[in-house]
């Protein structure tokens, strides 16, 4: 018999058919004339992993409390596989969540610190300990189930919080900034686990981070959040590759922004006409936009080829000179300060150990990419 496919493989937010697992609905929540959270809806589906992710004080952790339980709603209606949440209180509800700070016990070890939750509930003895092992060997832990959180490390009591978030069986697991605490090597470590972990399970996960590359690594979907509003919803690839507003362009990732004004309007193409840029960007695509609109072009450091040589037969190429070269180790950044006064970054892989050839300071250089490697933004 197959093992049931992840919601990453599914892709049920591709299904209009297919049924939510969490119903968000013009959720607001307000602490007196501040408004935290604005007129939110969302639906996240069975087996996510499912990322909110923006700024501090956008509202991620108070929708993430709201599901927890822990705020109520001022206006709206949360569902969790069904069942309005209204009044339902934390411990009552199939969630469980999991903080930043951990909260161990420090006077219990690793095994009663997971088992603790189970004990509160009633569970017997051997069930508590079947299940305390179970999952200990999920995380890996079995053989530091006697030691207590002070001798543990930062990735360990991470897994230790996991564990005891996790053994309960809540049908949902709310996570806020649960890698924070970490080291920048062991985050992206336990971010694979952490993936491991919830695919094997099948818990939906619902996670609250700032950092885009965590949310790009681990996530099914992305939730981008701003000023108490999710502002675009995709999969990793869709939030990077086709932001929906100029926010989004410049919160994920590194981007070049060309202001500018659309002068040729077709059904498989436009033309930008863009100061910044100081030539006229060929775009492959058509645009909804209203003639002669002000936009910008976004485009990443990536996507644009550098080289001392202008290039032959290309219809968006521009020049300047570079400024600063910073290298770090997979890659190296250019800053190049164009003709028209305008600073941009061009990012170059790092595919040979020693490249004496390489574009260094103060040369000149010519910049050009494809009329399919930027987005046109209009908000």
């Amino acid at each position: 018999m197959s093992e049931p496919k992840s919601a990453a493989e599914t892709r049920p937010w591709k299904d209009p058919a297919a049924v939510p697992f969490i119903s968000i609905k013009n959720v607001t929540k307000k602490f007196g004339a501040f408004t935290a959270v604005n007129n939110i809806s969302l639906d996240i589906y069975r087996n996510e992993l499912f990322c909110l992710l923006g700024g501090s004080g956008c509202g991620k952790s108070t929708l993430l409390r709201m599901l927890s339980g822990f705020e109520e709603i001022t206006s709206g209606t949360i569902e969790i596989d069904g069942q309005d949440m209204v009044g339902i209180a934390p411990y009552e509800r199939a969630t469980n969540m999991m903080f930043q700070s951990y909260a161990l016990f420090p006077h219990m070890n690793v095994e009663k610190n997971i088992a603790y939750g189970l004990k509160r509930d009633g569970m017997g003895g051997a069930e508590i300990k079947d299940r305390v092992a179970e999952i200990l060997k999920l995380v890996q832990l079995e053989e530091f189930a006697r030691r207590k959180p002070g001798q543990l490390s930062g990735g360990q009591k991470q897994r230790v919080a996991l564990a005891r978030s996790l053994v309960k069986k809540p049908k949902v697991l709310l996570l806020d900034e649960p890698l924070g605490a970490l080291d920048k090597k062991l985050r992206e470590e336990t971010q694979f686990e952490l993936i491991k972990i919830q695919e094997s399970l099948g818990v939906t996960f619902v996670v609250v981070t700032h950092d885009q590359e965590e949310a790009m690594t681990i996530s099914t979907r992305i939730g981008v959040m701003n000023e108490g509003e999710i502002v675009q919803v995709g999969e990793p690839h869709e939030i990077y590759e086709y932001p929906n507003s100029r926010f989004v362009a410049g919160f994920i990732g590194s981007v070049n922004v060309f202001e500018g004004q659309v002068v040729d309007d077709e059904q498989d193409h436009v033309v930008v006409r863009s100061p910044d840029a100081g030539i006229d960007i060929f775009v492959s695509h058509g645009v909804s936009c209203a003639p002669n609109q002000k936009v910008a072009y976004a485009i990443r450091p990536e996507k644009i080829s550098m080289s001392r040589d202008r290039p032959k037969d290309k219809k968006n190429v521009t020049s300047g000179m570079v400024e600063e070269v910073g290298y770090l180790g997979n890659l190296s950044i250019y800053q190049v300060m164009l003709e028209s006064g305008k600073q941009i970054r061009v990012a170059k892989p790092n595919i040979v150990r020693l490249d004496e050839e390489a574009i260094s300071w103060d040369e000149k250089v010519f910049l050009s990419w494809d009329g399919s490697a930027g987005v046109v933004l209009v908000s």
